[in-house]
Order: C-alpha cells, then sequence, then structure tokens
C-alpha cells in the first residue's frame, strides 16, 4: 500500500524543519487519556509568537514492541 500524499507532505514538512534546527521537543497531554507524551513538533513564527506544529509522539517504552513492521511482499503479517 503506498504511503498517502498527505504523510508524505508532512514527513517532507519534518525533514526541512529538522535541516533548519526548527524542531522541538514538548511534554503534552495526551487530549483523550491524559497520559504524558513527549511530542516531536516543527517550530514557525507568526509575527513574533512562536507556533509548534505536532507530528506525533514518541513511543512509551520500547518502540520495536508498539509497531508491527510490513511483511516482505508488502501487507502485514498477520499476529495472534
Amino acid at each position: 500500500m503506498p504511503i498517502p500524499d498527505h504523510a508524505s507532505r508532512n514527513f517532507q514538512t519534518l525533514l526541512q524543519a529538522a535541516r533548519n534546527d526548527d524542531l522541538a521537543l514538548m511534554e503534552c497531554l495526551d487530549a483523550e487519556t491524559r497520559e504524558l507524551r513527549y511530542v516531536l513538533c516543527a517550530v514557525g513564527r507568526d509575527g513574533e509568537d512562536y507556533v509548534f506544529t505536532p507530528f506525533g509522539h514518541l513511543a512509551p517504552g520500547n518502540p520495536f514492541d508498539a509497531y508491527l513492521p510490513p511483511a516482505d511482499g508488502g501487507g502485514f503479517a498477520e499476529t495472534e
């Protein structure tokens, strides 16, 4: 399955922010669960104000346990 255009554009924006040293890691609360999250943000300016655009949070614990990679040949392997 191809990565959607909006995700590719956001990734390119994130790469550009990294090249410009315009990234921040912010401590936030999850809006639904109120759990503490560490959120990766691009930093921009709106006049004299800073604007923080969230891109996602860092996986708590071991990130290798949090995600399942694509299977060989595409798709995802079935899990128990």
